[in-house]
């Protein structure tokens, strides 16, 4: 089959096209013949060698973490039943191919009227925007911050807010992706490429500031978004699209009484809650309750562009990569 593999750490120009064995499914596991697969920043930064302390990449390796297809063959103690199924397999690894191998308590069945495309978009980024929105527990009436919000998970974070009840000021960088950020349902949107944006935040919010914000971005972008917070407020950070993790000062936080939450710093949900949190992503999709935005797809050849697109700021919503 065909897959990308990285050989060495390095640039975009590591992601490389090779013909690989095919998967066999060993005993509970199938084999998934994907039709789209997931790319997210995460895998940019491990392809450059970033968090091996953390997540065990070491080359050669097939970047990736699943996607959606037909399963095609099951393992020894899974139900024959599965075979032809419509599933999103999520797993570490080996997501940028024609075929992956995944455990059957690693996949969810696709309900009836989701494409692959859309289930391989919540794959990821709608586990992470659940996951936060339960965490922050948003407050019908309040306003709320959603740094990053033309991206994967932060363009569904807007759409969860909003059906929460919630009022939500979008921040993304540039015309194109507040615009989206505007058309999923912020009420106010503001540039955050431009000096002092967090001023026009608080200002947006009445002044005093949001009641939460979500920060995607992480680093200087992030400890921006934390001087949105009102007094009392919460803030909540996942991203490091920034280059580093948003570090605010214990003591900062306590004299404006702000909740201070990492979503990382416990390391990822365990596989049952991640299993149920797609579960519920997938159903919202059907229902129409959030829609995920592919804003770019390239086929399987081209993971290098997916890659040079999202570390350039280009991609608006996600990218796929299309089997």
């Amino acid at each position: 089959m065909r897959a990308i593999r990285v050989r060495e750490f390095g640039g975009s120009e590591v992601l490389v096209p090779e013909e690989v064995p095919d998967p066999v499914a060993g005993p509970g596991q199938v084999v998934v013949a994907l039709a789209a697969a997931d790319v997210i920043y995460l895998d940019t930064l491990l392809r450059r060698g970033w968090g091996g302390d953390v997540f065990p990449v070491r080359p050669p390796y097939v970047p990736g973490g699943g996607g959606a297809g037909r399963v095609l063959s099951v393992g020894e103690g899974v139900d024959p039943a599965w075979l032809g199924r419509h599933v999103a397999a999520r797993r570490f690894g080996g997501g940028y191919a024609e075929r992956m191998a995944a455990d059957v308590t690693e996949v969810v069945e696709v309900p009836e009227g989701v494409s692959s495309a859309q289930a391989a978009a919540v794959l990821h980024d709608g586990v992470t925007a659940l996951s936060l929105a339960r965490l922050a527990k948003i407050a019908r009436g309040e306003w709320v911050l959603v740094a990053a919000a033309a991206g994967g998970a932060g363009s569904l974070l807007v759409q969860m807010a909003r059906d929460a009840g919630a009022r939500v000021v979008a921040a993304a960088r540039g015309g194109r992706k507040l615009a989206l950020a505007r058309e999923l349902g912020a009420e106010a949107v503001v540039d955050y490429s431009a000096d002092g944006w967090q001023h026009r935040v608080r200002e947006a919010a009445g002044g005093a500031g949001v009641d939460l914000a979500f920060d995607g971005a992480g680093g200087d972008l992030g400890r921006a978004a934390f001087d949105t917070v009102a007094e009392d407020g919460r803030f909540v950070t996942y991203g490091t699209s920034g280059g580093a993790f948003t570090d605010i000062d214990p003591r900062l936080a306590a004299e404006r009484r702000i909740r201070v939450t990492n979503a990382l710093a416990d390391g990822p949900p365990d596989r049952a809650t991640v299993r149920d949190l797609l579960a519920q992503a997938l159903t919202l999709t059907a229902r129409g309750r959030i829609r995920p935005v592919v804003g770019a797809t390239h086929p399987l050849d081209r993971a290098a562009d997916a890659h040079t697109s999202l570390e350039r700021r280009t991609t608006v919503g996600k990218s796929l990569l299309l089997v």
